[in-house]
């Protein structure tokens, strides 16, 4: 069967072929696939190219192998219990919870005004309306960074994503992103199959000399936070998006996830403004407008767009244009305007007094801008325990890597803090400091 089905005999077209007969059932969990030496004969190609394929399928969950047993196919691909559910620790256990990244709910707008003026008629549509109401498409295209082909809503940025690598990104294919980068996005390429190589950053988005070596492999797409990066708080500047589109070949996908949206408090440095007919931004208004709205904007080239539509309509079809409305109205409100922009400077505030009030205590970091940051610390565990023993919680740095750093660091949500910055910078002054060998590097 595998003779007859592989068209592409690198180890990258073996493993997607075979990863495909899996998901078509033709060849079943629990089934025993053949020896590497007799599928290299098979297909006419080196042992090292089966055991390059059998290596892709075997890291991303597709087959197993033991002594005993061979190389099976396994029962079920991925587990939940990936890289995001050791972030957050377990809610209401802690007095302080700084390891959630999400929005203050006191600075969220208030959603009644809005609810309250919407007729009956809204919620009434067809199956076959288009997935965005015409007003709403209007009002993105006029706030978009550029003129998109296309443009789409889906339910968060969360699931754009999801839904964009499912368009674009194929087992083995080489994908780059930040690192460190958002704990899910890792989880999805894992998924997906994909090659991941991670990106350093500095003080203005991705390192261009690393950038350039990640290039070489040819990647299938760039995925990064053009502004308020989390874990960091990094902004991208202009010079840097010039920089990284510069770098890209014709067939690399950009993806930016531009998750804070309009609670950044910083301006939005597009790289996909410069490079549109190969780039698509994902806008999110869920922390800016509200979690509960589970509402984000992809904007840009046509046909991945029109694509992640298509396999939509055979689920969930569109985001409700309810939903859709109560965002129209949001967005067209003056008053909702000044509450978004009041909330984009009270986490600008609460940054700026936090950050100045660790660098009392010798611990120097930039600003930043968003509801996150990235704390250099001596020893990951010690930090995090330490902050827990003082009733705070805080996200360990580990899952928002691709590959191991030279140095330790956690991930705090300092956006939604409304305590005292300087009796919280002096408990976690003495957490970067808990731990035995010495490992703090510069931060980020």
């Amino acid at each position: 069967m595998i003779r007859e089905q592989v068209a592409d005999t690198s180890a990258q077209g073996i493993a997607r072929t075979i990863s495909g007969l899996i998901s078509a059932n033709m060849i079943k969990p629990g089934d025993q696939l053949p020896t590497v030496r007799s599928v290299a004969g098979t297909l006419g190609v080196s042992s090292s190219t089966i055991s390059a394929a059998w290596r892709l399928m075997q890291n991303h969950g597709v087959i197993s192998t033991d002594r005993r047993r061979g190389t099976t196919v396994r029962t079920s691909r991925g587990s939940i219990e990936g890289r995001y559910w050791q972030v957050p620790v377990p809610q209401g256990t802690l007095d302080i919870d700084l390891s959630t990244g999400t929005p203050d709910p006191e600075l969220l707008p208030d959603i009644g005004i809005i609810l309250h003026r919407l007729h009956a008629k809204v919620a009434v549509g067809s199956y076959l309306d288009a997935p965005v109401l015409p007003e709403l498409e209007a009002e993105l295209r006029r706030r978009w960074p550029f003129s998109p082909e296309h443009l789409t809503v889906v339910d968060g940025a969360q699931d754009a994503l999801d839904r964009l690598i499912g368009a674009l990104v194929q087992i083995g294919d080489a994908v780059v992103v930040e690192q460190p980068t958002f704990p899910p996005l890792l989880d999805m390429l894992e998924l997906a199959g994909a090659e991941v190589i991670g990106v350093p950053l500095d003080h203005e988005g991705m390192q261009v000399n690393s950038l350039r070596t990640a290039v070489q492999a040819n990647p299938r797409a760039v995925i990064l936070q053009p502004r308020a990066h989390n874990p960091s708080g990094i902004t991208m500047s202009a010079t840097r998006a010039q920089a990284i589109a510069a770098l890209l070949g014709p067939e690399t996908w950009v993806i930016e996830d531009d998750h804070s949206g309009d609670a950044a408090g910083v301006a939005l440095t597009s790289v996909s403004a410069l490079r549109p007919g190969r780039s698509l931004l994902i806008h999110s208004y869920s922390k800016s407008h509200g979690p509960d709205l589970r509402i984000a904007a992809i904007g840009g080239a046509a046909a991945p767009i029109r694509q992640l539509e298509r396999r939509r309509s055979l689920g969930p079809s569109w985001t409700s244009r309810l939903t859709q409305q109560i965002l129209l109205e949001m967005l067209t409100d003056p008053e909702i305007e000044a509450q978004v922009a009041l909330a984009a400077s009270t986490y600008k505030q609460r940054r700026t007094l936090f950050v100045n009030a660790l660098g009392s205590h010798g611990v120097v970091i930039p600003v930043g801008a968003g509801l996150n940051m990235a704390l250099p610390v001596r020893d990951e565990q010690s930090a995090v325990i330490y902050l827990a023993a003082h009733g705070i919680g805080a996200a360990p740095g580990r899952p928002f890597l691709v590959d191991a750093i030279n140095y330790d660091f956690i991930r705090l949500s300092i956006g939604s803090y409304t305590g005292d910055p300087v009796t919280l910078a002096a408990t976690v002054a003495a957490a970067t400091r808990a731990g035995g060998d010495s490992r703090i590097g510069s931060g980020q």
